[in-house]
């Protein structure tokens, strides 16, 4: 068994007045509250910080602690240490599933694999695909292009550009080179170039200089990591935010927002702290608590003037849920192992766009992280660990993605404490000819043992879309700028806005638009 995990854990660079509490009145006032701290509510936080004005994150979550377990995948995937995000429910079927989320301060980036890539140019526009169309956004790629540069820079990303055709242009050069393969994924790569495709090195935040650095973080794909050496929403932006004066309360769970009388504003959150109920009282509101959980505190603040829940005049509020289609994808070779540490260096956009003997996109490669075989055991419980042992230590592994289009069908919906997920893959063909094609690839490679998992609804770390943004009010629940249409100090920080999935990783996105937001809620905080 193991131990528990400590829930008073602070870091210990944190300033000790970051940290609010709530006296007897169970009552406080702040200029800004932010719900969430994961990407897109740390990224507003630090955009904030020199506002002047008082910013408040409210964490459900409290900070995890740095220990040891950190980097032991059979903590983090056999024992289920840091799952602490209940069950939502399947809406078709009733039934329950632990999603791919974690409410700790920081968010899902404690454990994401800190593959940090910019959308491509299209991925903005209307693009065509096989079984529908991807929807324009309210922006372009230029607006959103120095926000992305500011984030490579406070994320410390390492990246090269030059390398992969679909990358679109970078107003400076990534701050730092980046990361090299390692033998085996070098391998890999020439490979890959020898059969016509163009491997690229993936952009990392992660701070990496030897080997053995790399052996520290072995497992930082999937695990949170306690060497501070990954960069994610905690240690690069919100504890920068934290000691230039903005503020956090940790273990509340906001449960509604309050509207005035008319329903054009927001006056108050309803959180929900250690048995009692808090109310927090703020000028201007962002909520950032993930496409799924944005969508269902929206939904569950319904009130006379908001009957459908907040800001859903459109009647959009919780529709078009997007989660990529996506794949792991193991190649084997029995007679050969590989010893590679950090193995997320390599990516292929080829099959990206439109082109030659691709009339439609197809997706995303990237590689995981190295698995070992705990990660293994939950997909093939029935396998014995020599046997997952044996196959890891001789593995390449793969993440595919493919765009999940948006549709008014897939959608979040509330039923008291309860959360449903009604979500039908689309756009399955195109994700079914990447696997083709990568499996190919991945034989000519050496590679003649191919094992793939489908990820299913429990594998949302990337959902997005239940809040779109756009123009037109009747066809979009924010305005470009992610502002509610029909409240006035209500904002939408996290991927809820993203008329459209793509296929690539959302968190450097996520958070380049928050910074890109972030002056107009402050001009109208102030105001």
């Amino acid at each position: 068994m193991s131990n528990p995990v400590r829930q008073d854990y602070t870091p210990p660079e944190l300033r000790p007045d970051s940290l609010v509490s709530v006296d007897a009145s169970g009552e406080i006032s702040t200029d800004v509250l932010i719900i969430g701290s994961g990407m897109g509510g740390s990224s507003l936080a630090w955009a904030l910080k020199d506002t002047g004005l008082k910013v408040l994150v409210v964490e459900r979550g409290n900070f995890l602690p740095r220990e040891p377990e950190n980097s032991q995948p059979a903590e983090m995937y056999i024992k289920g240490r840091y799952k602490n995000a209940g069950y939502w429910y399947d809406g078709s079927t009733g039934k329950p599933f632990a999603p791919g989320v974690y409410y700790w301060v920081g968010g899902n980036t404690r454990f994401y694999g800190a593959m940090l890539p910019r959308f491509r140019r299209s991925d903005f526009t209307e693009v065509e695909h096989h079984e529908g169309v991807s929807r324009a956004w309210p922006f372009s790629y230029d607006d959103l292009e120095p926000f992305y540069t500011s984030m490579e820079q406070l994320l410390q990303v390492h990246g090269q550009t030059g390398e992969d055709p679909t990358e679109p242009p970078h107003s400076k050069p990534y701050p730092y080179p980046a990361l090299q393969h390692e033998p085996e994924i070098e391998r890999f790569a020439r490979s890959l170039r020898g059969q016509g495709l163009h491997p690229f090195h993936t952009p990392n935040a992660l701070n990496v200089s030897t080997q053995a650095d790399r052996a520290t973080v072995a497992t930082a794909d999937g695990c949170p990591d306690e060497s501070g050496m990954k960069s994610d929403a905690e240690n690069r932006i919100l504890l920068p935010a934290l000691r230039a004066g903005a503020k956090i309360l940790t273990g509340a769970e906001i449960t509604r927002l309050i509207t005035s009388p008319d329903g054009r504003k927001v006056v108050a959150a309803e959180a929900r702290q250690g048995g009692r109920t808090v109310r927090i009282n703020a000028r201007t509101f962002a909520v950032a608590g993930g496409a799924v959980n944005s969508a269902a505190l929206l939904l569950r603040s319904a009130n006379d003037a908001h009957p459908n829940g907040l800001g859903n005049s459109s009647g959009l509020l919780g529709r078009n849920y997007m989660v990529h289609n996506s794949t792991f994808f193991v190649g084997v070779n029995p007679v050969r192992t590989n010893p590679t540490k950090w193995q997320k260096t390599l990516g292929i956009n080829d099959f990206y766009e439109t082109g030659p003997g691709t009339p439609f996109p197809l997706g995303n490669l990237q590689m995981l992280g190295k698995l070992q075989a705990p990660m293994l055991k939950p997909a093939r419980s029935w396998a014995p660990m020599w046997a997952l042992k044996f196959m890891s230590d001789r593995s390449i592994d793969i993440y595919l993605t493919t765009e999940d289009l948006p549709s008014r069908d897939n959608r979040v919906r509330v039923d008291g404490d309860r959360i449903l997920i009604d979500w039908t893959p689309t756009n399955v063909e195109p994700h079914h000819e990447l696997v083709r094609r990568v499996t190919k690839a991945v034989r000519r490679a050496g590679y003649p043992l191919i094992f793939t998992q489908r990820m299913g609804i429990e594998t949302n770390s990337h959902m997005c879309g239940t809040a779109v943004a756009g123009d037109d009010p009747a066809a979009s629940v924010l305005d470009p700028f992610c502002r509610s249409h029909d409240i006035e100090n209500l904002w939408v920080t996290d991927a809820s806005f993203f008329p459209s999935s793509a296929a690539l990783n959302p968190a450097l996105t996520i958070g380049a638009n928050a910074l890109r937001i972030a002056p107009s809620l402050a001009r109208a905080t102030k105001d």
